[in-house]
């Protein structure tokens, strides 16, 4: 081993590049990313996550594209509820692995006017509050900078919108109130007086108090963390954005990440990572991935009402294949924002003969690794995530930032519902893992390994975690890596997170 470490550190000629110029497999060469960022200090060195304690010669081993080396949890390192991590770097097509990760336990405690506004407060030590479990994996492309900077402060960020309703979390059989003070307690209208010139507006007011609480809507605590989660992950996109004019922070990532809080779990996606629950051998899904094929109506609907932002070089309209000037006055195959299906429609020219109106439609279909991918303006696959505030069409002026969105979806499940045994866990990773292992696949592969483990060996979701991980790489061959079905494995970095369900009982 040590002479594999030797020769990836010698190959690394300088050392690692903290966020090198690195192109994806979601964006076309040469777009443009990073603009004026040049000579700016990088806001958060490159690393591995924290939690996997890597020394110097580990991580220079951990990016030796062709060996793919797995890197997983030291034995004796044990992740809150005694979770599971594995991960590898690509098959070379950046230089490091540019997929980040977190887990960290937190406590939500009202908020100090000393720390109200400051996302790099850490508990030191303060165990007091409402405990708070997160896992995250953030999918990085055209660098890892957004990644890193996502997994150091995300969970920050939302521990810290959490406190802001922290009154309302320690009393959760209240309903809470539809209008705060600015003190943050219940606002409470003064009764009018006498007789004032409100009097008429009032005559008409419901007087009965129960009449009225049915005039509400009934707001529930857990649509309140919902909403704290989808804030806080717009909160970290403006932070990217903000702190670039001082740091170099490269690319832009997909996230998704997990909150335990009080007996729930929240699940929030933004891109295409995925997680899924496993339960008596019935697989759940908790994400849905958003590319440009599931969001086509959005993506569509955007630019039929902001055709500026399309530059004069790209459609709202989606063709099966690209239009020749020959076909405009003929009746074409075409989808609308507002249609599900083809329809034919008459297509007028708009624009003088040399100018191809259609030159590129909005979703360019493009193969890559025998399977069809739908890409936002012939450059990004994936249409939620954060970051890319600089990403530019190549050879081209126009943004994608506007066609891409930071909000995410957030599902829940309530683990105090339901029975979970040894077995049961929440499975998430990067689109690495998924593009060639299918939900149930890799339910049985969790499943079949778990079943052959001690359940008292504290390694044995890291292990389960380390052996789908490797079915999803697959085995170099003389042909690439490829799976045991000779089909090509994931040349993509691979994240994987196993969390058994029973794990927070061991934290109580």
């Amino acid at each position: 081993m040590i002479s594999k470490v030797k020769n990836a550190m010698s190959n690394l000629v300088g050392g690692m590049m903290p966020h090198g110029h690195h192109h994806h497999h979601n964006h076309h060469s040469g777009g443009g990313q990073n603009s004026g960022q040049e000579g700016l200090p990088h806001r958060f060195p490159y690393g591995r996550p924290d939690f996997l304690d890597l020394t110097p010669e580990l991580l220079q081993y951990s990016t030796e594209h062709a060996s793919r080396p797995v890197v997983t949890l030291k034995r004796g390192t044990r992740l809150p509820w005694g979770a599971g991590y594995a991960e590898a770097i690509n098959a070379g097509k950046s230089m490091l692995n540019e997929d980040q990760a977190s887990c960290e336990k937190l406590f939500v405690r009202k908020p100090s006017g000393k720390h109200r506004n400051s996302t790099l407060v850490d508990d030191n030590g303060d165990n007091t509050g409402i405990p708070l479990h997160f896992w995250g994996v953030f999918d990085g492309h055209a660098g890892s900078g957004a990644a890193i900077m996502a997994s150091k402060l995300l969970h920050r960020i939302i521990r810290d919108g959490l406190g802001e309703i922290c009154h309302l979390l320690e009393n959760p059989n209240s309903a809470p109130p539809i209008c705060l003070a600015k003190n943050g307690s219940p606002f409470q209208t003064e009764a009018k007086k006498g007789g004032t010139q409100d009097s008429a507006e009032d005559a008409d007011a419901v007087c009965d108090a129960s009449v009225r609480f049915h005039m509400e809507k009934v707001v529930s605590l857990e649509s309140l963390v919902m909403g704290v989660i989808e804030t806080a992950f717009k909160q970290m996109d403006d932070l990217i954005e903000k702190e670039k004019t001082s740091y170099a922070i490269s690319g832009g990532c997909c996230a998704l990440a997990v909150v335990y809080l009080m007996g729930k779990l929240y699940v929030a996606n933004a891109g295409d990572s995925r997680a899924i629950i496993i339960r008596n051998n019935e697989v759940i899904p908790m994400t849905n991935e958003f590319t440009p094929e599931s969001e086509r109506q959005r993506l569509q609907y955007l630019g039929f009402l902001r055709p500026e932002l399309l530059g004069n070089e790209f459609t709202h309209i989606e063709f099966p294949r690209r239009i020749q000037h020959s076909e405009l006055a003929c009746s074409l195959l075409i989808i609308l924002h507002n249609w599900i299906f083809w329809e034919r429609k008459l297509i007028l020219e708009q624009k003088p003969c040399n100018t191809l109106l259609f030159d590129v439609i909005l979703t360019v279909r493009v193969c890559i690794h025998a399977c069809v991918q739908a890409r936002v303006m012939a450059t990004i696959g994936v249409t939620r995530g954060l970051g890319d505030h600089d990403l530019k069409v190549y050879n081209s002026n126009i943004y994608i930032k506007p066609f891409l969105s930071c909000v995410p979806e957030v599902k829940v499940y309530n683990l105090d519902e339901n029975k979970h045994g040894p077995d049961d866990v929440l499975v998430m990773g990067t689109d690495g893992l998924w593009d060639v292992t299918t939900d149930k696949e890799v339910a049985e592969a969790v499943s079949t390994y778990l079943s052959r483990c001690d359940p008292s060996d504290p390694m044995r979701y890291t292990l389960a975690a380390q052996e789908l991980l490797m079915r999803s790489r697959g085995v170099l061959k003389e042909r690439g890596w490829r799976l045991p079905n000779e089909k090509l494995g994931s040349g993509d970095d691979i994240t994987v997170f196993i969390i058994p369900l029973a794990g927070h009982e061991s934290e109580t």
